[in-house]
């Protein structure tokens, strides 16, 4: 009987374990995108995007609630559609990729609120700048493809302004506006692949 007890107790403690066991999450670049868009002229966005990122998540639960995340971008990778715009973007009046060549996300809180959105708080460095941010989250769910890898879904939105950043350049127009805005609305649709 005791033998038969102690089996019970070390199977529970086994499952225990198994439910509470941080689980690693990998971003899939090819089914994902980050974008960004801000003002233009005061009438109209300006949109683009970095193509090369990475990202992780190590979630202690099946429902992602006080997942830890960290993301980072290639600045090189922006694109806008401009050559010319691509460009000035990379140099020091906005990022200065050569000296400053990534972002980086690192969260301090992911959190589940109603349904499946949750806020994630965290530090966003741009060039030399730190500052905390809070992203709105959805959850689109998870699901395993043909190939037996299980995928998870998430849509995430933030406001910041460039210029906390230190990307400063600016030019008025004539009637007063600025040619480019302030606050920049960013959109990541991110897919991850469950690490094996």
């Amino acid at each position: 009987m005791k033998k038969i007890s102690t089996f019970i107790a070390a199977a529970m403690l086994f499952v225990a374990s198994s439910v509470t066991a941080q689980t690693k999450w990998n971003v899939d670049a090819s089914h994902s995108n980050v974008k960004f868009s801000v003002s233009h002229l005061v009438i109209s966005e300006v949109e683009g995007s970095f193509t090369k990122f990475n990202g992780s998540i190590d979630a202690p639960a099946a429902d992602f609630n006080n997942a830890k995340v960290e993301f980072t971008v290639d600045v090189n990778s922006i694109n806008t559609d401009n050559e010319g715009r691509d460009k000035h973007l990379k140099s020091d009046d906005f990022f200065n990729a050569e000296k400053f060549p990534q972002m980086t996300f690192k969260s301090t809180s992911f959190k589940k609120g109603k349904g499946n959105n949750y806020v994630m708080e965290g530090d966003l460095t741009i060039r030399d700048v730190t500052k905390k941010v809070k992203f709105d989250v959805a959850y689109g769910g998870s699901v395993v493809d043909p190939w037996g890898n299980t995928k998870a879904g998430f849509k995430t939105t933030t406001k910041i302004s460039r210029k906390a950043y230190g990307l400063m350049w600016n030019k008025m127009t004539e009637a007063g506006g600025a040619v480019v805005g302030d606050e920049v609305t960013i959109i990541l649709k991110l897919e991850f692949g469950k690490a094996k």
